[in-house]
């Protein structure tokens, strides 16, 4: 993890979830939509269900179109980005002059700004005392000169972040979990690609649970079976919990041993 202070634009301040600041974004502030261009999107798997759902694409669809891949400083896990329009500004795909066309399901990241958050060590809840937040402070942004006050909790309940960091709390645990490992632990490809696969293919992920020899191989209770078949956010969370035990060997993961005479 970088230091705050080594990063342009970001204060050099730890704060909590009780801590006050004073910014609001809209229509008549002069800067409006100018965050949305030249900008790096990090996109979580929450996200993606949300964007692909948005525009009617299958998850392939929307990462071939959307998305690109990039590796995790430090972790050497494969996460993606958003592919920003080749114009002069690097704009978001999805921002115009009088603001964001898919704004009800928009990344994490941009209901998060100006606001960034970070987490010391890994943790079981999105509301840990391990995490501490940041001000983005970018020149172009006269968001901080309004008047509208916020508490850091009160702004991520209004922009709907506590919901999307409950559903990542499990993945984003993963990659906190992974940068603490010494750089020589590396995962193998066939890792790297199940940890792809679970965080960013959702619809993938449920063909290989479904019409793989998966099932044949891990001993799932039915009434998981038929939840996940049904719920992404449900079919999510449990890829994240055998994530976790693949990796770490963590959880309580049951394989189906064979039957010998």
């Amino acid at each position: 993890m970088n230091e705050l202070n080594d990063v342009p634009g970001i204060e050099p301040v730890r704060f909590g979830l009780n801590d006050k600041f004073k910014f609001e974004c809209h229509k008549d502030v002069k800067c409006f939509t100018k965050c949305c261009r030249g900008i790096n999107i990090n996109l979580t798997p929450y996200d993606i269900i949300r964007l692909k759902n948005r525009l009617q694409l299958s998850s392939e669809e929307f990462l071939a179109i959307y998305t690109e891949p990039q590796l995790l400083e430090k972790t050497d896990l494969p996460v993606v980005t958003l592919k920003l329009m080749d114009d002069d500004e690097k704009s978001c795909p999805f921002v115009r002059d009088d603001g964001c066309i898919i704004y009800e399901d928009r990344p994490t990241t941009c209901r998060y700004y100006p606001l960034g958050v970070a987490s010391l060590s890994h943790k079981e809840g999105a509301d840990d005392d391990k995490d501490f937040y940041f001000f983005v402070h970018e020149p172009h942004c006269h968001g901080f000169e309004e008047e509208k006050e916020w508490t850091i909790r009160e702004w991520r309940k209004n922009q709907g972040v506590d919901i999307h960091d409950e559903i990542n709390a499990g993945w984003t645990d993963l990659l906190v979990r992974k940068r603490s490992f010494p750089k020589n632990v590396m995962l193998t490809e066939q890792s790297k690609t199940i940890f792809f696969l679970v965080s960013y293919n959702i619809d993938k992920f449920k063909q290989f649970v479904f019409e793989s020899s998966f099932l044949k191989r891990y001993d799932i209770k039915q009434e998981t079976l038929e939840k996940i078949k049904k719920d992404e956010i449900a079919l999510l969370e449990f890829g994240i919990k055998w994530l976790k035990w693949l990796m770490f060997k963590d959880g309580d993961f049951k394989i189906i041993e064979k039957k010998t005479d």
